[in-house]
């Protein structure tokens, strides 16, 4: 066989193994578990990390003070050193909204070896512990959740114990209405599955953790057994981080698509995915740079040989190429449809994946080289060290 060929044979091969032996990452029925009401609804303190968002607040934060749910709960909003009037803004919203009660605190600049967001849940989990609930569901600001979302999470999570999770983490649903975004968003998900495997995260036997930062409910003795936020203090990743310290300080996790939590905020131009994606992408690779050599070779013989050899098998001739080629971009194509009839996209975006891969290849190579600038994991105008070059506090 010609080199093309074999090429092609190599991306079949990978694809096939990524089709059955991934834990079925390309599947999307991983929903919230649905059990029977408790007997005792326990007590739940939403802690809200913001900063700079009153243009996502009128949307996100009333869908939290109207939620129905039978327990006592209240909301914890952490203003995070904000410059457009964000706390003020959730006062406001409160007033006009009723609901839950809600209480906003501002923790000052973060202590030296924090993440911003980190340091501002460390805040609002500390506040919520005077009141000692039962839970602490950790939420973004730019997520919206449905009136019984509390509740569903609450119950999902079930009873302590063996019978129960320590922590129930949904991926909300990202916002896609402009064109980047439905080329770009689903795509995301779809690659944090196969990082990630939702199946694998659920299993008491595997080993595999993470969850989705925008919608966490963590059990409060678990989250003490694990020391968070302490113990991922420097966390860029925090949601992963998290997940895996509830998992190996002995918790039970869950992670699932959501059904009735969405997030709010749009990224409607490829440089606002772009940053979304950059800010944590070599962060993701453990600030390697040998992880990012091997990376680069490995998705572009995944993702860009199948079409690539394709076309150059039907130029030339090569019969093996096209048969091989066409074989793992069809295979690649079946895998992400799911992906993207959970999101209500057309299955005709499936055969430009290869496109989204190469986006995301360049998004990966250059966060590494804003890293090496001194301009890594930026996000709303502070830059964090790599995790082993920030000092404690």
């Amino acid at each position: 066989m010609s080199a093309v060929a074999w090429i092609a044979v190599g991306s079949l091969i990978a694809w096939v193994w990524l089709l059955l032996g991934q834990g079925f990452y390309w599947r999307t029925d991983q929903r919230l578990p649905r059990r029977t009401d408790p007997a005792r609804w326990p007590s739940v303190a939403v802690v809200v990390p913001a900063r700079d968002e009153a243009a996502m607040l009128p949307v996100s934060l009333p869908s939290l003070l109207v939620q129905d749910y039978p327990g006592e709960a209240g909301i914890i909003l952490v203003d995070d050193c904000s410059s457009d009037g964000t706390g003020q803004l959730a006062r406001d919203l409160a007033a006009r909204y009723g609901g839950l009660p809600l209480t906003v605190v501002t923790p000052g600049e973060p202590g030296r070896g924090w993440t911003g967001k980190l340091w501002a849940l460390r805040h609002g989990i500390a506040v919520a512990r005077r009141d000692k609930p039962d839970f602490l569901l950790l939420t973004d600001a730019d997520i919206a959740h449905e009136p019984d979302s509390l509740r569903d999470l609450v119950a999902a999570a079930g009873p302590g114990g063996p019978d129960g999770f320590d922590l129930v983490s949904q991926m909300a649903r990202l916002r896609v209405e402009s064109v980047w975004e439905r080329l770009v968003v689903p795509a995301f998900v779809y690659f944090f599955g196969q990082l990630y495997p939702f199946r694998r995260v659920n299993s008491a036997r595997s080993r595999t953790a993470a969850a989705a930062g925008g919608c966490v409910l963590l059990r409060t003795e678990a989250a003490e057994r694990a020391r968070i936020p302490e113990s991922i203090r420097q966390a860029v990743i925090d949601d992963v981080s998290l997940a895996r310290e509830v998992r190996r300080s002995g918790g039970r996790i869950w992670l699932g698509l959501a059904e009735r939590v969405d997030s709010v905020r749009p990224y409607p131009r490829l440089a606002d995915l772009w940053r979304m994606v950059a800010r944590s992408a070599y962060a993701q690779l453990r600030h390697s740079p040998l992880l990012l050599a091997g990376t680069v070779p490995g998705l572009l013989l995944v993702y860009v040989a199948p079409p690539a050899t394709l076309v150059a098998g039907v130029a030339t001739g090569d019969g093996a190429a096209v048969w091989a080629g066409g074989t793992a971009w069809a295979v690649m194509t079946a895998t992400y449809l799911p992906m993207l009839a959970y999101y209500r996209q057309s299955p005709w975006l499936g055969p430009l994946l290869p496109l989204t891969a190469v986006l995301y290849l360049l998004m990966t190579v250059d966060s590494a080289v804003q890293h090496y600038r001194g301009r890594g994991a930026a996000w709303k105008g502070r830059t964090y060290a790599r995790p082993e070059a920030a000092p404690d506090r």
